[in-house]
């Protein structure tokens, strides 16, 4: 079998480890190495050939976008493949991926199903994809059935399809920049503190904040027919403050309750932990927490 060298470069463990374990779930005959941000990618592959690269957009240090322009400058790989795994779905920022050369997006929250449709396209590309299918399992969905990455993402095939990188495969993924606060959660949440946006694989929610941390937010939100799942993989967006300064914070839901003592309830109570180590997002929710401190949008935790 030819040998298929794969480098997976995201600040998030969490991150890399699902994105790990679902490549090698599904091609056992993969070499997977991963790195925690641009700056560490780029000396390795300095030092060793890759087939494909996985990427995150925002990593301290160096981004996503940076490394994706410096790969392009160097002759040997001007024609690797390189996927832009990001909440970045915004029509500037796809455009600019483009014309720095990415070869595809898979969208954060994602689906094993997502991921793999934008390997198996990248590596039929470079007609390395037959050697690694010949080896493996018969049914790719048995393989993922006690996966972590599908209890992530709440096993959900048929979530958020995500198209060739295209300007028109924004709306999928795109993050709300400069979007109104949400009314409806607003105006109807018990005791809500501050507004956001929720991005899971089968769509968006408003969400009310009621407490934010370093560590983890505390959202509050409406009941709908699709029920988040605990450990799904899930994006909060934040905005906050006169000039409406958007932060995407990359997590998974740690838990899920009901808000009122009755199974009825109308509102779900989560705890979304964030996984980003980017300095830049930390120092947003320093300062996101400290602001409302004095403006008592949030309830600042631990």
């Amino acid at each position: 079998m030819s040998k298929v060298n794969v480098l997976v470069v995201d600040d998030a463990p969490f991150i890399r480890d699902l994105v790990r374990k679902c490549l090698r779930n599904a091609f056992p005959g993969m070499v997977i190495e991963d790195a925690v941000n641009g700056r560490k990618a780029m000396a390795m592959l300095s030092k060793e050939r890759f087939d494909l690269v996985l990427c995150d957009w925002e990593m301290p240090e160096m981004s996503g976008l940076e490394l994706l322009t410096w790969c392009r400058q160097q002759e040997e790989m001007k024609t690797m493949q390189f996927i832009m795994v990001t909440s970045r779905g915004d029509k500037e920022n796809v455009i600019q991926a483009i014309q720095a050369g990415v070869s595809d997006f898979v969208g954060k929250p994602f689906t094993n199903e997502q991921l793999l449709t934008k390997v198996k396209k990248s590596l039929t590309k470079i007609g390395k994809l037959d050697s690694l299918v010949a080896s493996a399992p018969a049914r790719v969905n048995s393989a993922f059935a006690n996966d972590s990455l599908s209890a992530l993402t709440g096993g959900r095939p048929d979530a958020a399809k995500v198209a060739a990188p295209a300007v028109a495969a924004a709306p999928a993924t795109k993050p709300l920049i400069n979007a109104p606060t949400p009314r409806a959660a607003a105006a109807s949440a018990p005791s809500g503190r501050g507004q956001g946006q929720l991005r899971l694989a089968s769509g968006t929610q408003p969400c009310v904040i009621k407490a934010l941390s370093l560590k983890e937010a505390l959202l509050v939100v409406r009941r709908s027919a699709n029920l988040p799942q605990v450990l799904e993989g899930a994006v909060l967006d934040l905005e906050q403050g006169e000039n409406a300064e958007t932060a995407r914070l990359n997590g998974y839901l740690h838990a899920i309750a009901a808000l009122e003592p009755k199974p009825e309830s109308d509102w779900l109570q989560l705890t979304f932990k964030f996984v980003d180590q980017d300095a830049q997002k930390l120092d947003y929710l320093s300062r996101l927490i400290a602001r409302g401190t004095a403006q008592k949008h949030f309830t600042p935790g631990a």
